[in-house]
């Protein structure tokens, strides 16, 4: 069952933790597009690092 929203950590396809995995499928994104930016926008200055450690906190697993 998916959470409100349907934003939930995939149990496959994902490198750490799946946020960008999960992130990438609700948005209809590819997840190494995602992952790229991701990684790009830890290059500016900016809470990217704990937004990160956040988000797989909050976003529930897939079951």
């Amino acid at each position: 069952m998916a959470a409100p929203g349907g934003l939930v950590r995939p149990r496959n396809g994902k490198i750490i933790a799946g946020v960008c995995a999960g992130l990438a499928r609700r948005w209809g994104m590819s997840p190494t597009l995602l992952r790229l930016l991701a990684v790009l926008s830890c290059l500016l200055p900016g809470p990217q690092f704990i937004a990160y450690i956040v988000m797989w906190v909050v976003i529930p697993k897939e079951r």
